[in-house]
């Protein structure tokens, strides 16, 4: 099986890429930082001797990239989309489309990376999309995608995570063939995380005053679980979504129930309409899950991608 893990560098993506790859999967990084990526494959490599993963550049604020990006990627079975911002500070940010950084990162970025890999994608394969406990108390403005107004880093957040799950989910209403799933991590800490230097070390302070906390949370590593599960696990449905067994925080992943704002069917037929026309590209159109077609870009992208206004 080829994985391709947006995000894989570091955090939760470079856990779940490491148990794959641990599994014996080939896993393919997808990271704009070829530095960071390149510590995170030595790391990796170490741990998992023997391991075949590569790295991508991979950009997804910049969607007029993204089928250069795709071209070097190949065939896969499965993606993982789990980069993700989360911005520091109160000024709002744009992509170079002009669309909201958080939106435009999270939600867009990804909507138009599988809209281009579509054709490359094995059948029956696994898109598996990062979603977050933050996203259930969010409401998407059709009006303002982009929150121009009332703008804080965490309104922003939290709406890009909600688009993620409700994309998750009307992907999997319409692609036939592919299996749609949704996972969120619970709370993972970084000091609960074990160490990976020199990716991620934790100070002996950290260690010992993060310890009581496992009682509720955990680490990037075991949040990295339902990814894996995802991706891995034959039980696993179309339209699921799973988190840590313990009270959506913490343990073994399990299916959590699909209701509230996930389970939207006119917000997220909405919300694919409005994505199709500020990308320019729309994941299955015009195209069939052909499994190792070629790498050329899809319906729609080129140069164009990153000029439909946002």
């Amino acid at each position: 099986m080829i994985v391709m893990v947006t995000g894989g560098n570091a955090g939760i993506g470079y856990f779940v890429a490491e148990r794959l790859a641990a599994a014996g999967e080939e896993v393919v990084i997808g990271s704009r930082d070829a530095a960071k990526a390149g510590v995170a494959l030595k790391v990796l490599r170490e741990r998992v001797p023997g391991a075949r993963v590569r790295h991508v550049r991979l950009d997804l604020a910049d969607l007029a990239s993204l089928g250069e990006s795709v071209a070097e990627i190949g065939r896969l079975d499965a993606v993982v989309l789990n980069a993700g911002v989360y911005l520091e500070g109160p000024e709002r940010r744009e992509t170079a489309a002009g669309h909201e950084m958080t939106f435009g990162v999270n939600h867009l970025g990804h909507f138009a990376l599988v809209a281009l890999l579509w054709p490359q994608l094995a059948p029956g394969a696994r898109i598996v999309t990062t979603g977050s406990f933050a996203a259930k108390s969010a409401r998407l403005d059709f009006a303002d995608l982009h929150t121009t107004r009332g703008y804080t880093p965490k309104l922003a957040y939290e709406r890009s995570k909600l688009a993620q799950t409700l994309f998750a989910m009307e992907l999997h209403r319409r692609a036939e063939g592919m299996l749609s799933i949704v996972v969120h991590p619970g709370g993972a800490l970084d000091s609960l995380t074990p160490d990976r230097p020199p990716l991620h070390v934790r100070s002996p302070v950290q260690k010992l005053t993060a310890w009581p906390m496992r009682i509720v949370l955990q680490g990037k590593d075991d949040g990295a679980r339902p990814a894996v599960h995802a991706v891995l696990d034959p039980g696993v449905d179309s339209g699921q979504i799973w988190g840590p067994r313990v009270f959506g925080m913490r343990g073994r992943p399990r299916p959590e129930p699909v209701r509230g704002a996930y389970a939207d069917l006119e917000a997220a037929a909405r919300l694919w309409a409005a994505s199709v026309e500020l990308t320019g590209v729309e994941p299955g159109a015009g195209v069939g899950s052909g499994g190792g077609g070629g790498p050329g870009p899809g319906p729609g992208v080129g140069a164009g991608v990153g000029m439909v206004p946002g």
